[in-house]
């Protein structure tokens, strides 16, 4: 059977579990509506290390082999891992897994990296090249900043429509064998640019491209959003939630009664001053692995598209006055063989 359903989407023939997830979340991730979902919460930001680059280096270390030891397995039975972070080089990834004797693949999808990874991982073991991945990514709120705006020392004002980037890292083990829940179908983002220029409006700039992945995964599966208990972007935030239910109703699709976005789950917008809600790598990984996984193993999800969300900017390109693409990755998962019609 051809494994290709269109241009953008492949359905998963050999089955690929999630066998195991583990994640670690910051302080005022610990403080918001999530916080019984998250393995461990930091105290600080700083968790111990000299910088906060090290910090989140630490933090991707701790997922994985939380990850690794919750399958039952040791570093030596994971075939390959694929993770990336916001930082230039992917610094977060190298340092992280460098003692961890594991072949490496670094992947760069900004804050889409954590449906990235998992794409490229049940990809692997569905072509029968691994039997067991891990995929993980992480972001921490310091380090991006840093990064991407000004020094935290500066103390300039945020805008409105930012979005509060989350110190945090996922990370789940997939195999080629399991008892689910199963990744079923993938649709693999396009680049989408419409020309948005502010660094600080990552939803809006973000949406479009949502949009085009989720029309692209209903029109080649021949699925509704009905089809699922939940539809899940990854970091669009209160305003690119609200454009992104906009555009789909213009593509006649209705998401009120089951779409739902990580940047608005994670954090409460109103009392923890988050403005326009989460983003970053880690916002969509400490979500799924923590919100979403508990919510399918108490049999209150069956069938959910996860779908993160990333803008292919740098400072670099903010600081020539280019615009802002951006890229969405959607993965399926079922609950059971049952739902997931394998």
């Amino acid at each position: 059977m051809n494994k290709r359903l269109g241009n953008q989407t492949v359905k998963i023939l050999n089955p690929v579990s999630i066998i195991s997830a583990a994640n670690v979340a910051g302080k005022k991730e610990g403080e918001g509506p999530l916080a019984m979902y998250f393995d461990k919460i930091l105290s600080d930001a700083a968790w111990g290390e000299e910088t906060w680059e090290k910090t989140e280096s630490k933090m991707q270390n701790f997922a994985v082999t939380n990850a690794i030891s919750r399958a039952n397995l040791k570093n030596s039975d994971i075939n390959y891992i694929l993770a990336g972070d916001l930082l230039n080089q992917c610094i977060s990834s190298s340092f992280a897994l460098r003692d961890l004797n594991i072949p490496f693949f670094g992947v760069y999808g900004a804050c889409s990296t954590m449906a990235e990874t998992i794409s490229l991982g049940s990809m692997l073991i569905d072509g029968g090249f691994a039997e067991n991945v891990a995929a993980v990514t992480s972001s921490h709120f310091c380090t991006a900043e840093r990064q991407y705006r000004q020094p935290l020392e500066y103390g300039g004002q945020r805008t409105p429509n930012a979005q509060w980037t989350v110190t945090g890292s996922g990370a789940v083990i997939l195999s080629g064998s399991g008892d689910g829940p199963y990744i079923t179908h993938i649709t693999t983002g396009e680049i989408v640019d419409m020309g948005i220029k502010d660094a600080n409006n990552m939803g809006a700039a973000m949406a479009p491209a949502a949009a085009e992945t989720l029309k692209a995964h209903f029109v080649e599966t021949g699925r509704q959003p009905s089809y699922y208990d939940l539809i899940l972007t990854g970091d669009l935030g209160i305003l690119g939630k609200s454009i992104m239910i906009d555009l789909m109703g213009d593509y006649g699709y209705d998401l009120r009664d089951n779409y739902d976005d990580c940047g608005c789950l994670i954090f409460d917008a109103e009392s923890q001053d988050t403005h326009a809600g989460g983003s970053g790598c880690g916002c969509s990984a400490v979500t799924l692995t923590g919100y979403v996984m508990s919510l399918i193993s108490q049999g209150k999800l069956k069938n959910v598209l996860f779908m993160a969300t990333g803008a292919l900017l740098s400072p670099t390109s903010t600081l020539q006055g280019e615009s802002i693409p951006s890229i969405a990755h959607a993965v399926a998962i079922s609950s059971s063989r049952e739902d997931s019609g394998l």
